[in-house]
């Protein structure tokens, strides 16, 4: 019995591990009968953005739009683009959102830099300002004048 119950946990698990894999999209009549072609199709689409859905590549969204994407990516190869002519279409016709990772070059690098900068800049303001904190003068006790001394002195000596 306990051999039966392992046997049926283990495919259940195998059932759910399988279920949680992604879905891709790319419908059968999509595909190219060149498989060189294809596989650089699906290398390009695992790149470029769904417009619709925002954080899912084309490879793997149902959206009407990323089949029109794929559609597209196919078709521009099929005419003999290399993969950056591709890329730099689809860069043309919808902006720099359609990659998923954009590229560093031109404004893109203040974008990539700016970050680190700024943190940099936090880190040298923060490390100046602990710096001058430890080098103040401690604030010390001041000391009573000499009125406030004898005064002090007078209640004592009447209690």
């Amino acid at each position: 019995m306990t051999l039966l119950r392992v046997l049926k946990a283990g495919l259940l698990s195998l059932m759910l591990a399988t279920m949680a894999l992604p879905a891709f999209a790319v419908q059968p009549d999509e595909v190219l009968d060149d498989p060189v072609l294809e596989n650089r199709a699906r290398d390009l689409s695992k790149g470029l953005r769904c417009l619709v859905c925002q954080n899912e590549s084309i490879d793997e969204s149902n959206a009407d739009l990323a089949r029109e994407l794929r559609l597209v990516v196919r078709e521009r190869l099929v005419e003999g683009d290399s993969d950056e002519q591709v890329l730099n279409y689809l860069v043309e016709r919808y902006g720099e959102f359609v990659l998923l990772r954009p590229r560093v070059d031109g404004w893109n690098i203040v974008l990539w830099l700016s970050g680190p900068a700024l943190f940099l800049l936090a880190l040298g303001v923060g490390v100046t300002y602990v710096r001058g904190r430890s080098r103040a003068a401690a604030p010390g006790e001041a000391g009573l004048s000499d009125e406030e001394q004898a005064r002090l002195n007078e209640i004592l000596k009447d209690t």
